[in-house]
């Protein structure tokens, strides 16, 4: 029940993923019309005038709540949700807990880039941070980076308003002195500007801030794609100029287009979530599930439990 376009392109989205080793399993109200998936009987929903937190802990036959109590209890793999992001993060750490040394989970976003994927994080699920959690942010992102990306050494750097270590207010620059004293590959504050040129392997930052930077660089691409195709159509000659382009084009707004990614993964909790897009189409929640699907092929969550205690205990905090 949770996104803007729920339960419809969610249901439709589930249905899309459904196959190839992916079996989804519906949480929502008696009468939704689970299309011949597997349907769970969970009645309750947030109102817009509850606080997440308070509605999470009311209300066990939240959506949600329930989805995130399936994977703690083992009868679901990993939870999807386009719902309310705080009420996710409370059931995470309720439900699926946290893993071992880990302060605060945060939301790890792909960023497509010039140069391939760039995680950003916190994305989202922080919106108040101190610099410890900003560094042990450097830390998961740098083994996801490891063991999912493929990446042997990833470069980090710290999202600020200028690239010299003495900019920056406060939490960037108690972040910039641990990130330095660390044994990650940090190599020192990055502007959001540099962040589709591809500034780094793993870009840290508060969920305040990555959350603002992530919702802008979205509208941007939109915006501009938009645009494009705008003034492709406006006249004859650029019509035909229009058709030479299409695949280039196309290929780009794939690679650009945030449902092609269509959620991500909420690291540092013992149970894998992926956190879905508000205004998730069902191409979206489709690819998202898709997204839960590789994370438990490739032990998202093992992985990192597995690397969290040895990186933490050489990191300065």
């Amino acid at each position: 029940m949770g996104g803007d376009r729920a339960p419809a392109e969610i249901v439709a989205g589930a249905l899309l993923a459904a196959g190839s080793g992916i079996t989804p399993i519906l949480y929502g109200p008696a009468d939704l019309d689970p299309v011949g998936l597997e349907h769970v009987v969970a009645p309750d929903r947030i109102a817009m005038d509850e606080k997440p937190a308070d509605a999470v802990r009311a209300k066990p036959g939240l959506s949600l709540v329930a989805a995130c109590r399936a994977v703690a209890e083992g009868s679901a793999d990993a939870v999807v949700s386009a719902g309310n992001t705080g009420a996710m993060l409370v059931a995470g750490l309720i439900h699926l807990r946290r893993l071992p040394h880990v302060y605060r989970p945060a939301i790890a976003v792909p960023i497509p880039t010039a140069k391939g994927p760039s995680l950003l994080l916190d994305a989202g699920a922080n919106v108040d941070a101190r610099a410890e959690h900003l560094l042990q942010f450097a830390v998961m992102g740098s083994i996801f980076a490891e063991e999912l990306l493929e990446i042997a050494r990833p470069e980090v750097r710290l999202l600020s308003i200028g690239e010299e270590p003495e900019k920056g207010n406060a939490l960037t620059l108690e972040a910039h002195a641990l990130l330095a004293a660390s044994d990650l590959h940090f190599r020192g504050n990055a502007e959001s500007r540099e962040l589709l040129r591809g500034a780094a392997d793993v870009v840290v930052c508060d969920g305040f801030t990555g959350n603002i930077v992530l919702k802008a660089l979205e509208g941007t691409i939109e915006t501009l794609l938009d645009a494009l195709r705008t003034e492709i159509e406006a006249t004859p000659r650029g019509k035909l100029g229009g058709l030479l382009i299409r695949p280039a084009a196309r290929r780009l707004r794939t690679r650009l287009d945030p449902d092609t990614y269509g959620g991500a993964y909420l690291l540092g909790l013992r149970g894998l979530s992926v956190i879905a897009h508000g205004n998730s189409s069902r191409l979206a929640i489709a690819n998202a599930i898709r997204l839960a699907g590789r994370g438990v092929d490739r032990d998202v969550v093992g992985r990192l439990a597995a690397r969290m205690p040895e990186r933490r205990s050489v990191a300065a905090v």
